[in-house]
């Protein structure tokens, strides 16, 4: 089999994945890599029919017996990370079949669009107190002071979290969403354990206390359905609770900084946004497609089935480039150019089918709020840094920080 050059963890493939995604479209689009054992897609029409098709699945516990389950569970890998284990390895996100759909059945009760959309007013509230302290300094890490605290604050206030113990939830989600990189370290692992064992400590104190006493939050709608028949049990709670932190706010925070770069390499796409404010819904999707937050989600196959010439066994493992699919010249008019203005813009930043993420709409909110509140205030924003540097990754596309100076 041919050799196929792919070094996602190396540093110049994090400054700019592109070209090598255009290269395997079009000649490898499809292929087994030894080092991940993965076999990658790159091709959007390959990657959306994959997403909803039922002989895949972001886990093959449902398939497996009472004792193989408990063999896996008391082997290795999982007991070596007991919390990390039972709290993360099994939420909603790495769960299929009926526990699935029960869970996000009770979560989308606790999402819905319209209370979502009741959020506004309490978004535009944190972003301008944000912005008032922020503005007249002319300068700050667009991620570090801006972009993190928002998503931070509200999933915090969404679940009902002390405001003193607000600074932990940032280093937790940092220290758990490692784990998904492939390049991860012992050390990472540590952090991993220890921060979701914390956290699920103070979840599970949490819970106890809105029992006792409901207030208007998330914790307690989720700690009223354990009473109920199908309701969450607590350790699905805890996982329920840390999923919502994890993919409530990584993904916003890498979106806004990649969409704030994005802007700031195409001004003339700023200015116009800055002369039409209509367009920041068509321009946080654009920002979502050009350089999207999350790169690759994995697949594992629960039945042996066939694909464009390749066969695959139950217990394979695919990986599903959605920078790659984004990017596609089959679907999107010139996508290596920014457009916030492009229509219809079908990208798979959010995934599709059963695991579309739920808390798409609220990330929009959130995104459209952290931009227009900051080019309404700013005049000639620029880059205090020649080269922002992106985390190494293949999962998440992240900058390490953002320095901006403007004008007011």
């Amino acid at each position: 089999m041919q050799e196929v050059e792919f070094e996602p963890y190396d540093q110049g493939f994090a400054a700019n994945p592109y070209p090598t995604y255009a290269r395997l479209r079009r000649e490898q689009p499809i292929f087994y890599s030894k080092e991940f054992g993965l076999t990658f897609f790159f091709r959007y029409r390959d990657i959306y029919r994959l997403l909803a098709d039922k002989r895949l699945g972001r886990t093959m516990d449902h398939l497996l017996s009472a004792e193989a389950l408990r063999q896996k569970h008391a082997s290795p890998e999982w007991s070596e990370l007991p919390n990390y284990s039972r709290y993360v390895r099994v939420n909603l996100l790495e769960s299929e079949g009926e526990d699935h759909a029960r869970v996000r059945r009770l979560l989308s009760q606790s999402l819905q669009p319209k209370r979502v959309m009741m959020l506004t007013e309490r978004i535009t509230t944190i972003r301008d107190e944000l912005l008032s302290t922020l503005i007249p300094a002319q300068h700050m890490d667009f991620l570090a002071e801006y972009a993190e605290v928002l998503p931070v604050q509200l999933i915090s206030e969404l679940l009902g979290w002390p405001d003193e113990d607000r600074h932990r939830l940032r280093p937790w989600s940092s220290a758990i969403v490692r784990l998904y990189e492939k390049n991860h370290s012992a050390e990472d692992r540590r952090k991993a354990e220890t921060a979701t064992a914390e956290f699920a400590v103070m979840i599970n104190e949490l819970a106890n206390q809105r029992k006792l006493d409901p207030c208007e939050d998330l914790i307690s709608a989720l700690v009223a359905s354990e009473d109920s028949a199908g309701g969450l049990d607590r350790d699905e709670l805890i996982a329920t609770c840390m999923l919502l932190l994890n993919a409530g706010h990584e993904a916003t925070v890498n979106a806004a900084g990649n969409g704030m770069l994005a802007l700031l390499r195409h001004p003339q796409q700023m200015a116009l946004l800055r002369e039409r404010p209509d367009l920041i819904e068509s321009a946080v999707d654009e920002m979502l497609r050009y350089d999207s937050p999350l790169h690759m989600f994995h697949r594992y196959v629960l039945e042996d089935f066939e694909f464009e010439g390749h066969s695959f066994k139950q217990g394979d493992t695919i990986g599903l480039l959605y920078g790659a699919a984004n990017r596609d010249p089959d679907i999107f008019d010139l996508p290596d150019s920014f457009n916030i203005q492009r229509k219809p813009n079908r990208h798979l930043a959010f995934g599709a089918a059963t695991h579309f993420c739920l808390g798409a709409p609220l990330a929009k909110l959130e995104l459209r709020a952290l931009f227009s509140g900051l080019l309404a205030r700013t005049r000639d924003i620029e880059l205090e840094t020649v080269a922002p540097e992106y985390h190494t990754g293949l999962v998440f596309r992240g900058l390490k920080e953002l320095p901006l100076r403007w004008r007011t």
